[in-house]
């Protein structure tokens, strides 16, 4: 009863296909001629299918390797066209202000006949000059209603103002370019570099020199300006995106661009001369892979891809090798173990700093490990904390220190590791702003004890201790 034969069904089944198919050609066809009729009107351009009823997204074609989206044009306000016969609407008519009455002496006059006599013809004759006293009074109003233009006159106190708020070129004064240097060079940053080259030199097995430590301190805090100088340089437009960066001089346009990189080559040019001819070709070729590797690698990394902070530890630990080289002219096992407390080192440092700069970071379009990965930013700032322990325990293995150095730094190396460990299991800011400033006070420490328990240098030219003599006679 309910039974179909399968041609029956086939033959419904192909007449609704073939009816929704005649349905969608047409539509298909208009589109597909709508499509050609775009493209031979501008081929050149992108191709905007916005005009598909079926897509709900705008999709855009690529041509030339070139992106283009063509928006559309903001339609022009239609006119309205008002019938003044059509009673509905109201129209605004501006209030005539009252005028007072004026008080008039009226001189009562007699009846007369005819005035009563003829009404119609008096009350016609007083309404048609009220109608022509009320047209002269419209006009009277229409007149003294269209006034000047008011003039707005800005007073000086208001026009400093507004020029205060306003762009302008500012003008170096000669007395603040010291400072403005400073900040270009990242005076602190250097401070810090220069400490680290120098804990190196000390570290290294060789007498003492003054004038080649200084000369080397001297030339490794040349490099880093011109490092720094031209890293803000590149910068300057993500900078002003940053609370933490907006003040700095490029960005706040104290002086200009010129003027920035001509001081970054004033301090990088000298400084690597001095660290070639005056220190040793090592320890020049060193502080000019430094400047490349922060200029062309770290800065324009930090937007791409998260390995920026692996490349800047490298910067960073480049300088106490610097030092050491200074002083001794070759790599040594015991310079790689300096660098290797100067890389491990910034991880909880600039980790921690980090975590508390992610809005910011993100503003300025940095891709930082607390912004995209935040979770291996607590990992790596924990496992290079242990890790300074370890490098403790390497020091004295490697001739660099005595066995008591790894002792006297386990308490310090101890508590980074806590607070690195805190940090990682909260990941809040209190605990965050704690590690932080404990890494700023815990690598000079751990560079003070260091440099402590050195280990004594023995010149070759000193003559091996004699052996402890044995006793000749034995008592019986």
């Amino acid at each position: 009863m309910y039974k179909t034969p399968c041609t029956r069904l086939a033959g419904l089944v192909g007449v609704n296909a073939k009816q929704i198919l005649v349905q969608n050609v047409a539509q298909c066809n208009q589109t597909a001629r709508s499509l050609i009729q775009l493209h031979r009107r501008d081929p050149s351009n992108l191709l905007t299918y916005q005009h598909l009823n079926f897509l709900k997204r705008q999709y855009v074609a690529k041509n030339n390797s070139e992106l283009h989206q063509r928006a559309i044009a903001k339609p022009a306000p239609a006119l309205t066209i008002v019938d003044e016969r059509d009673d509905s609407i109201e129209r605004q008519v501006q209030r005539i202000p009252t005028i007072d009455p004026v008080v008039t002496d009226t001189i009562s006059q007699p009846e007369d006949v005819t005035s009563k006599a003829q009404p119609g013809i008096s009350t016609s004759k007083s309404n048609t000059e009220d109608a022509e006293v009320q047209k002269d009074a419209m006009s009277s109003t229409a007149g003294t209603s269209v006034e000047t233009p008011h003039v707005h006159v800005e007073t000086e106190e208001a026009r400093e103002a507004r020029l205060d708020r306003q762009w302008k070129e500012m003008k170096v004064d000669v007395a603040d370019l010291p400072d403005i240097y400073a900040k270009l060079a990242k005076i602190k940053l250097t401070a810090l570099v220069v400490t680290s080259a120098a804990a190196g030199y000390a570290m290294a097995p060789v007498p003492f020199d003054p004038l080649i430590f200084f000369v080397s301190s001297l030339g490794t805090g040349l490099a880093s300006c011109a490092a720094n100088s031209i890293n803000q340089y590149f910068e300057v437009p993500f900078d002003s995106n940053m609370n933490r960066t907006k003040n700095r001089p490029l960005v706040r346009g104290q002086i200009s661009p010129l003027h920035a990189v001509s001081f970054a080559l004033a301090c990088g040019i000298p400084g690597v001369a001095l660290l070639t001819l005056a220190v040793n070709p090592l320890t020049g070729f060193l502080g000019a892979l430094n400047i490349f590797l922060y200029t062309c690698i770290y800065t324009p990394l930090k937007r791409l891809s998260i390995t920026n902070t692996w490349v800047g530890a490298v910067v960073g630990a480049i300088p106490p090798v610097m030092g050491w080289t200074a002083a001794t002219g070759c790599l040594e096992p015991g310079a790689l173990l300096m660098g290797g407390f100067l890389y491990s080192w910034q991880f909880p440092h600039f980790n921690a700093l980090s975590w508390n700069l992610r809005e910011d970071y993100s503003r300025g379009g940095y891709r930082m490990m607390s912004v995209t990965h935040p979770g291996m930013c607590k990992r790596v700032a924990l496992r290079h904390s242990v890790g300074l322990i370890g490098l403790s325990t390497l020091a004295p293995v490697l001739d660099v220190t005595t066995w008591t150095f790894p002792v006297i730094s386990l308490p310090i190396n101890v508590y980074i590791s806590y607070l690195a460990f805190r940090f990682y299991r909260k990941g809040d800011r209190n605990s965050a702003r704690k590690l932080f400033f404990c890494s700023l006070w815990h690598l000079p420490m751990l560079l003070l004890l260091a440099l402590t328990c050195k280990k004594p240098r023995r010149d070759p030219e000193d003559p091996a201790p004699p052996p402890a003599s044995l006793p000749l006679t034995l008592q019986s």
